[in-house]
Protein backbone atom coordinates (compact mmCIF):
# COMPACT_ATOMS: atom_id res chain seq x y z
CA UNK A 1 0.00 0.00 0.00
CA UNK A 2 1.49 2.97 -0.69
CA UNK A 3 0.56 6.82 0.74
CA UNK A 4 0.76 7.72 4.50
CA UNK A 5 -1.64 5.85 6.72
CA UNK A 6 -4.38 7.76 8.21
CA UNK A 7 -5.55 4.94 10.27
CA UNK A 8 -3.48 2.09 12.57
CA UNK A 9 -4.67 -1.04 13.99
CA UNK A 10 -1.63 -2.81 15.86
CA UNK A 11 -2.43 -6.54 17.01
CA UNK A 12 -5.52 -5.51 18.09
CA UNK A 13 -7.58 -8.56 19.80
CA UNK A 14 -11.32 -7.21 21.03
CA UNK A 15 -14.12 -8.09 21.75
CA UNK A 16 -17.37 -8.24 24.24
CA UNK A 17 -17.28 -8.85 27.92
CA UNK A 18 -14.69 -11.92 28.22
CA UNK A 19 -15.77 -12.92 24.51
CA UNK A 20 -12.88 -12.56 22.43
CA UNK A 21 -13.59 -12.01 18.66
CA UNK A 22 -10.53 -10.84 17.20
CA UNK A 23 -7.56 -12.44 17.33
CA UNK A 24 -4.00 -9.90 16.85
CA UNK A 25 -5.47 -7.63 13.73
CA UNK A 26 -3.42 -5.45 11.90
CA UNK A 27 -4.18 -3.14 9.39
CA UNK A 28 -3.98 0.43 7.74
CA UNK A 29 -5.90 2.59 6.11
CA UNK A 30 -4.19 5.48 3.54
CA UNK A 31 -5.14 8.75 3.56
CA UNK A 32 -6.07 8.67 0.43
CA UNK A 33 -7.57 6.02 -0.33
CA UNK A 34 -10.65 3.63 0.47
CA UNK A 35 -10.06 0.73 2.57
CA UNK A 36 -12.43 -2.49 2.44
CA UNK A 37 -13.34 -4.82 5.06
CA UNK A 38 -15.05 -7.81 4.13
CA UNK A 39 -16.27 -11.73 5.66
CA UNK A 40 -18.40 -14.00 5.95
CA UNK A 41 -21.18 -13.28 9.10
CA UNK A 42 -19.59 -13.78 12.55
CA UNK A 43 -15.85 -12.93 11.14
CA UNK A 44 -15.64 -9.60 13.46
CA UNK A 45 -16.00 -6.88 10.75
CA UNK A 46 -18.58 -4.56 12.88
CA UNK A 47 -16.69 -5.29 16.19
CA UNK A 48 -13.51 -3.94 14.29
CA UNK A 49 -15.25 -0.94 13.53
CA UNK A 50 -16.31 -0.40 17.42
CA UNK A 51 -13.17 -1.06 19.17
CA UNK A 52 -11.69 1.43 16.71
CA UNK A 53 -14.30 3.79 18.09
CA UNK A 54 -13.62 1.76 21.49
CA UNK A 55 -17.38 0.94 21.65
CA UNK A 56 -16.16 -2.78 22.33
CA UNK A 57 -13.48 -4.76 24.94
CA UNK A 58 -9.65 -4.04 23.59
CA UNK A 59 -8.17 -7.25 25.38
CA UNK A 60 -4.66 -5.97 23.60
CA UNK A 61 -3.09 -4.13 20.97
CA UNK A 62 -3.52 -0.29 19.53
CA UNK A 63 -5.23 2.07 17.63
CA UNK A 64 -3.31 4.47 15.85
CA UNK A 65 -4.92 7.90 14.54
CA UNK A 66 -2.22 9.95 12.63
CA UNK A 67 0.25 8.08 14.25
CA UNK A 68 -1.06 9.12 17.98
CA UNK A 69 -2.27 6.07 19.97
CA UNK A 70 -5.81 6.87 20.16
CA UNK A 71 -6.29 3.49 21.71
CA UNK A 72 -8.07 4.52 24.75
CA UNK A 73 -9.74 7.97 23.87
CA UNK A 74 -13.84 7.95 24.07
CA UNK A 75 -15.87 7.96 21.34
CA UNK A 76 -16.54 11.51 21.78
CA UNK A 77 -12.89 12.37 22.05
CA UNK A 78 -12.33 10.58 18.62
CA UNK A 79 -15.04 12.62 17.01
CA UNK A 80 -13.48 15.59 17.92
CA UNK A 81 -9.76 14.89 16.46
CA UNK A 82 -11.59 14.10 13.23
CA UNK A 83 -12.86 10.49 13.28
CA UNK A 84 -16.64 9.31 12.82
CA UNK A 85 -18.78 6.04 12.25
CA UNK A 86 -21.73 5.30 11.12
CA UNK A 87 -23.29 2.50 12.20
CA UNK A 88 -25.25 -0.16 10.47
CA UNK A 89 -28.46 0.87 13.26
CA UNK A 90 -29.82 4.08 14.79
CA UNK A 91 -27.73 6.20 12.46
CA UNK A 92 -30.15 9.13 12.48
CA UNK A 93 -32.61 11.00 14.29
CA UNK A 94 -35.73 10.35 13.06
CA UNK A 95 -38.33 12.83 14.52
CA UNK A 96 -36.02 15.43 13.71
CA UNK A 97 -35.50 17.07 9.98
CA UNK A 98 -32.67 16.68 7.90
CA UNK A 99 -31.14 20.55 8.90
CA UNK A 100 -31.68 19.46 12.73
CA UNK A 101 -29.58 15.92 12.08
CA UNK A 102 -27.17 17.91 10.43
CA UNK A 103 -26.85 21.11 13.25
CA UNK A 104 -26.64 18.23 15.96
CA UNK A 105 -23.96 16.67 15.15
CA UNK A 106 -22.31 20.32 13.68
CA UNK A 107 -22.45 22.23 16.99
CA UNK A 108 -21.67 19.26 19.45
CA UNK A 109 -18.37 19.20 18.02
CA UNK A 110 -18.34 22.80 18.76
CA UNK A 111 -17.22 24.06 15.16
CA UNK A 112 -17.88 27.85 14.66
CA UNK A 113 -21.60 28.77 13.83
CA UNK A 114 -20.73 31.30 10.97
CA UNK A 115 -18.82 27.88 8.83
CA UNK A 116 -22.53 26.36 9.22
CA UNK A 117 -23.29 27.06 5.90
CA UNK A 118 -20.87 26.56 4.23
CA UNK A 119 -20.24 22.91 5.31
CA UNK A 120 -24.14 22.24 4.64
CA UNK A 121 -23.00 23.45 0.88
CA UNK A 122 -20.26 21.03 0.84
CA UNK A 123 -22.46 17.76 1.83
CA UNK A 124 -25.05 19.33 -0.54
CA UNK A 125 -22.68 19.43 -3.35
CA UNK A 126 -22.46 15.57 -2.37
CA UNK A 127 -25.93 14.60 -1.59
CA UNK A 128 -28.13 17.38 -3.44
CA UNK A 129 -31.02 15.79 -2.77
CA UNK A 130 -30.89 16.41 0.96
CA UNK A 131 -31.03 20.08 -0.43
CA UNK A 132 -34.56 20.20 -1.42
CA UNK A 133 -35.61 17.84 1.84
CA UNK A 134 -33.56 19.76 4.40
CA UNK A 135 -36.57 20.97 6.07
CA UNK A 136 -38.51 17.31 6.23
CA UNK A 137 -38.51 14.86 9.31
CA UNK A 138 -36.51 12.18 8.13
CA UNK A 139 -39.01 9.77 9.74
CA UNK A 140 -40.92 10.53 5.98
CA UNK A 141 -37.77 9.99 4.06
CA UNK A 142 -37.19 6.59 1.95
CA UNK A 143 -34.55 4.36 3.39
CA UNK A 144 -31.90 5.39 0.80
CA UNK A 145 -32.48 8.92 1.57
CA UNK A 146 -32.19 8.20 5.13
CA UNK A 147 -29.32 6.53 5.00
CA UNK A 148 -27.93 9.74 3.12
CA UNK A 149 -28.95 11.54 6.69
CA UNK A 150 -26.46 9.58 8.04
CA UNK A 151 -23.54 9.96 5.14
CA UNK A 152 -24.12 13.59 5.36
CA UNK A 153 -24.19 13.27 9.34
CA UNK A 154 -20.79 11.89 9.35
CA UNK A 155 -19.47 14.35 6.78
CA UNK A 156 -20.41 17.26 7.97
CA UNK A 157 -18.31 18.80 10.20
CA UNK A 158 -15.86 17.48 7.84
CA UNK A 159 -14.11 14.95 9.10
CA UNK A 160 -10.54 13.06 8.37
CA UNK A 161 -11.41 9.27 8.17
CA UNK A 162 -15.00 7.69 8.19
CA UNK A 163 -15.85 4.28 9.32
CA UNK A 164 -19.05 3.20 7.55
CA UNK A 165 -20.51 -0.29 8.72
CA UNK A 166 -22.58 -2.17 6.13
CA UNK A 167 -24.31 1.15 4.90
CA UNK A 168 -26.36 -0.53 2.73
CA UNK A 169 -28.07 -3.15 4.82
CA UNK A 170 -31.32 -3.82 4.16
CA UNK A 171 -31.57 -1.38 1.15
CA UNK A 172 -31.90 -2.50 -2.99
CA UNK A 173 -29.52 -3.52 -4.45
CA UNK A 174 -29.98 0.09 -7.09
CA UNK A 175 -29.95 2.33 -3.70
CA UNK A 176 -26.91 0.19 -2.50
CA UNK A 177 -25.19 0.78 -5.67
CA UNK A 178 -26.14 4.53 -5.32
CA UNK A 179 -25.05 4.65 -1.84
CA UNK A 180 -21.48 3.07 -2.30
CA UNK A 181 -20.74 5.28 -4.89
CA UNK A 182 -21.70 7.88 -3.09
CA UNK A 183 -18.94 6.66 -0.38
CA UNK A 184 -16.68 6.76 -3.00
CA UNK A 185 -17.74 10.11 -3.94
CA UNK A 186 -16.91 11.17 0.04
CA UNK A 187 -13.56 9.26 -0.40
CA UNK A 188 -12.63 11.49 -3.39
CA UNK A 189 -12.97 14.67 -2.03
CA UNK A 190 -10.53 14.19 0.54
CA UNK A 191 -11.80 11.81 3.33
CA UNK A 192 -10.29 8.25 4.45
CA UNK A 193 -12.46 5.83 4.40
CA UNK A 194 -12.87 2.54 5.93
CA UNK A 195 -15.97 0.47 4.19
CA UNK A 196 -16.95 -2.92 6.50
CA UNK A 197 -19.39 -3.68 3.48
CA UNK A 198 -21.93 -7.68 2.94
CA UNK A 199 -22.47 -6.59 -1.17
CA UNK A 200 -18.72 -7.60 -2.04
CA UNK A 201 -18.52 -7.71 -5.77
CA UNK A 202 -19.53 -3.77 -5.67
CA UNK A 203 -17.48 -2.51 -2.68
CA UNK A 204 -14.50 -4.00 -4.69
CA UNK A 205 -15.53 -1.72 -7.68
CA UNK A 206 -15.16 1.43 -5.90
CA UNK A 207 -12.04 0.47 -3.01
CA UNK A 208 -8.74 0.77 -3.05
CA UNK A 209 -7.68 -1.86 -1.07
CA UNK A 210 -9.15 -4.85 1.01
CA UNK A 211 -8.80 -6.85 3.61
CA UNK A 212 -10.19 -10.27 5.00
CA UNK A 213 -11.76 -11.23 8.02
CA UNK A 214 -12.04 -14.74 8.90
CA UNK A 215 -13.52 -15.97 12.52
CA UNK A 216 -12.08 -13.00 13.73
CA UNK A 217 -8.28 -13.00 11.83
CA UNK A 218 -7.13 -11.53 8.88
CA UNK A 219 -6.26 -14.41 6.19
CA UNK A 220 -5.89 -12.53 3.20
CA UNK A 221 -5.33 -8.61 1.91
CA UNK A 222 -4.12 -6.83 -0.76
CA UNK A 223 -4.87 -4.19 -4.12
CA UNK A 224 -8.86 -4.41 -4.78
CA UNK A 225 -7.91 -4.74 -8.47
CA UNK A 226 -6.16 -8.02 -7.86
CA UNK A 227 -9.43 -9.49 -6.39
CA UNK A 228 -11.73 -8.18 -8.94
CA UNK A 229 -9.70 -10.19 -12.08
CA UNK A 230 -9.35 -13.49 -9.63
CA UNK A 231 -12.90 -13.00 -7.16
CA UNK A 232 -12.47 -16.86 -6.98
CA UNK A 233 -9.77 -16.24 -4.38
CA UNK A 234 -11.91 -14.10 -1.96
CA UNK A 235 -14.40 -16.72 -2.16
CA UNK A 236 -11.63 -19.70 -1.28
CA UNK A 237 -10.79 -17.41 1.83
CA UNK A 238 -14.45 -16.80 2.52
CA UNK A 239 -15.68 -20.30 2.47
CA UNK A 240 -13.21 -22.40 1.00
CA UNK A 241 -15.61 -23.21 -1.79
CA UNK A 242 -17.47 -22.54 -5.28
CA UNK A 243 -19.39 -18.75 -5.60
CA UNK A 244 -22.03 -19.03 -3.93
CA UNK A 245 -25.70 -16.88 -2.77
CA UNK A 246 -23.34 -14.70 -0.27
CA UNK A 247 -21.44 -12.88 -3.30
CA UNK A 248 -23.74 -10.18 -4.79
Amino acid sequence: MGGQAILGVSNLSAGYGKTQILYELSMSVMRDQLTLVVGPNGSGKSTLAKAIFNLASIFSGDVFFKERNVTKLTPEEKIIIGMRMVPQLSNVFENLTVRENLETIYFAIKYPKKNFEDSLEYVFSIFPILRDKQYEKVRTLSGGERQMVALARALVAKPELIIFDEPTAMLSPALSNLILSKIREINESGVAVLLIEQNVKTALRISDYVYVLVSGRKVLEGVSERFINNFSMLEDAFFGKSPGSEFR
